[in-house]
């Protein structure tokens, strides 16, 4: 993750605005946005396509700022034996628990498993269960061939969390958490209070959002070219998936509805030492609890 989280001052501030002006000067044409939005799924597909499992890097510091993940148990992975691999019955379940004390997560974007997967790993409760979706079919499906994938403890889908309504295998007012990680930055910005709004009508009273995802000003943002620009702070990447770059106030904004629990700004310096460059990434990272 890089060094501990860095102030910086007035001038460096003014210094990244003025490289967002420049690269928002110019922004993509109509063709190459039409391009982007008809094809968003396909252009997610061909990401996965060229990552596949090269993508999937254990986020060391998932359990660290976000212990409500795996609270039971995350100081050493679950012994996975070959014969409970997959879609054997694991021996977790052998005392199947009342669906009362199930405790629900679900995960948008789960791309091809960074989270669910540690968590499946690292914690021992009998009665975790983990759903996710992804706007990518491909990712969905190298998540399915993991020998890590275990039905009995998690079900992965297809989805297009900006769909006016959501086929879930699951209700409203069921799931304890909701992980939206390197996620909501993807879709436009006109379309996330939707997302949210979602997430609320089937988070339980009292369930809990977990968010990490760009800040304002991060390295990515500044390194855009001229004519990536869609719209303000959202761009498209060379690979045709879409980035936008949050500030704190957006975050809180996008969910007034919800209990603020945590929204901070955290910013690392990377130091490039070969072109002598300091650079930093700036990340937001917040929690929000339904009122009960």
């Amino acid at each position: 993750m890089g060094g501990d989280n860095v102030q910086w001052d007035s001038e460096q501030e003014e210094a990244a605005k003025q490289k967002v002006e420049q690269n928002s000067q110019i922004t993509i044409n109509e063709d190459e946005l039409k391009n982007l939005e008809e094809n968003a799924d396909k252009h997610w597909d061909a990401f996965y396509d060229i990552h596949q499992n090269r993508f999937f890097k254990d986020r060391h510091w998932l359990f660290t700022e976000f212990p409500e993940l795996a609270p039971d148990n995350t100081s050493a992975p679950v012994r996975v034996f070959p014969e409970v691999v997959g879609n054997n019955t694991s021996k977790t379940n052998e005392d199947p628990k009342s669906e009362g004390t199930r405790r629900n997560i679900f995960e948008i974007g789960c791309g091809v498993g960074n989270t669910i997967f540690p968590i499946l790993q690292y914690s021992r409760d009998p009665n975790l269960f983990i759903y996710g979706c992804d706007f990518s079919s491909t990712a969905i499906n190298i998540m399915k061939e993991n020998p890590l994938y275990d039905t009995n403890r998690c079900k992965v889908f297809v989805l297009d969390a900006t769909a006016t309504d959501w086929e879930v295998p699951f209700e409203e007012n069921s799931l304890d958490i909701v992980v939206l990680i390197f996620v909501l930055s993807a879709i436009d910005p006109s379309k996330m209070p939707s997302v949210i709004s979602k997430i609320y009508r089937y988070l339980k009273p009292g369930g809990l959002v977990v968010f990490r995802d760009y800040g304002r000003y991060d390295l990515a943002q500044l390194r855009f070219k001229k004519g990536r620009c869609v719209a303000d702070n959202f761009y498209a990447r060379g690979d045709n998936t879409m980035v936008y770059f949050f500030t704190q106030e957006e975050v809180k904004e996008l969910f007034k509805e919800f209990i603020e629990d945590q929204n901070l700004i955290d910013r690392r310096l990377q130091v490039n030492r070969g072109k002598m460059l300091t650079m930093y990434r700036v990340w937001i990272q917040a929690k929000y609890r339904k009122p009960m």
